[in-house]
């Protein structure tokens, strides 16, 4: 339960970073925070590179479980590590107020695709 309570003190700062930047710019800052903690010999985050790195984003006192549950969470080609698009896709998944917003764009979306349709 230890992991869930330090997810509900989890500030979600990707909206406000998001609506700082644009797109493109939260993409570019995601990009940057994915080189931070990379291993930078295979070019992914491991959950070595990660406990290695994981002070540069205030994540130091976080423990092995919890940096392996993290990676394990992102990892979806199952190879154990993350590649740049799995933690993008991680973040945003993190976010709760991003995946509302993005959900009511693609609902939004759908409903004109249905009128242009007559449906």
């Amino acid at each position: 339960m230890a992991g869930v309570e330090k997810r509900a003190d989890f500030e979600d700062l990707l909206p406000v970073m998001a609506n700082k930047l644009g797109g493109e710019g939260l993409i570019n800052e995601l990009c940057n925070g994915f080189q931070l903690l990379m291993d930078k010999e295979r070019g992914v985050i491991t959950m070595e590179s990660l406990k290695k790195n994981s002070a540069f984003l205030g994540l130091q006192d976080l423990s092995d479980d919890e940096l392996v549950n993290m990676v394990k969470e992102g990892d979806l080609d199952g190879d154990g590590a993350l590649n740049q698009m799995e933690f993008c896709v991680l973040m945003f998944r993190l976010s709760p107020e991003l995946m509302e917003e993005s959900r009511f764009w693609v609902e939004e979306a759908l409903e004109e695709d249905l009128k242009s349709y007559g449906l």
